[in-house]
């Protein structure tokens, strides 16, 4: 198989039937074979029998439904275990990413050698309070990562088949995927300007936690990524560094005692500093200890319940 084409989508009854047709024309136009994977991500309208009725009608459009709302990244963690194509293409469900750049992402991936394509962009259809936060968002991830994408969170991107099988997504993390990508050692990521198109139906379903959930996983994508082998040592390091400044000053305040004669050490704020310092610097160097244990054992995967499933 050529293609698989992976859908995420909540609450997108109206918009399915028109891009699924819109993806078996290009598809048809350019004789690729192929298969969509449209994942209902838990919707509460009538996406899935939208879902059902158009695969009764063509065996390319295959569903799957997950039991509740488990977020973006579940609903395409789970697709990408599915998927047969050679190439792998994800895109959002509302129409604001074109099917038309499907060819141009294909060669990039199997002409052009790139082991993942991201799409830029560059001219948008939304608000100023949603672009701003973005820019800064791929600014921070830029600067974090060392790779140098306009767009992390465009969701028409284009894998080999051998990347979406080697990447698990979980939380928020699909706004990281090339970073994970990287981590992995999939380093030959590329770029493509892409038509941004106003929503046609319905509206956004992110709101603004999105972006403090957006930051929190980026931290926990740059711990992962550098040391989730390894937390030792980041947690070694800092508790090594804390407990031996606390104990210097309690080195310090002893040679005061001892051959200066200073008697009341506790009215001075630096032995508090001293004693705190050792504290933190102990329990750093025990979670690094736990986490080294814990990386050791760690092996389970997250495991996503899965309704039904179609063609």
């Amino acid at each position: 198989m050529d293609i698989s084409v992976v859908v995420p989508l909540y609450n997108e009854e109206e918009s399915l039937p028109e891009l699924c047709a819109w993806i078996d024309r290009v598809m048809k136009v350019n004789n690729f074979s192929y298969e969509v994977l449209l994942t209902d991500d838990g919707s509460r309208d009538h996406s899935w029998k939208v879902i059902e009725a158009i695969g009764a009608e063509n065996n390319a459009i295959k569903g799957i439904r997950l039991r509740r709302n488990y977020g973006k990244s579940a609903a395409l963690n789970v697709a990408f275990k599915k998927a047969q194509g050679d190439v792998v293409i994800t895109m959002d469900a509302d129409l604001q990413d074109s099917p038309d750049e499907i060819p141009a992402l294909y060669n990039m991936i199997t002409k052009d050698g790139f082991d993942l394509v991201s799409g830029w962009k560059k001219k948008r259809y939304d608000p100023i309070t949603k672009t701003l936060p973005t820019k800064l968002f791929n600014w921070a991830t830029r600067k974090m990562s060392g790779i140098y994408l306009h767009d992390f969170n465009c969701g028409l991107k284009a894998y080999k088949n051998i990347v979406v099988k080697n990447v698990e997504v979980h939380g928020e993390m699909h706004r990281y995927i090339p970073v994970i990508a990287k981590h992995s050692g999939f380093t030959k990521i590329g770029e493509k300007v892409v038509e941004h198109r106003s929503r046609k139906f319905g509206k956004s379903k992110f709101g603004l936690n999105r972006f403090i959930n957006g930051f929190l996983d980026l931290l926990s994508i740059a711990f992962i990524t550098k040391f989730s082998k390894r937390p030792m040592h980041l947690f070694g390091v800092i508790g090594a560094t804390l407990f031996l400044f606390g104990f210097l000053i309690a080195l310090k305040l002893a040679y005061d005692k001892v051959f200066l004669h200073v008697f009341k050490m506790t009215d001075r704020p630096i032995f508090y500093f001293g004693i705190l310092a050792m504290i933190l610097g102990t329990q750093f160097f025990l979670a690094g200890f736990l986490g080294e244990l814990i990386s050791q054992g760690q092996n389970d995967k997250t495991v996503y319940q899965i309704e039904k499933t179609i063609n």
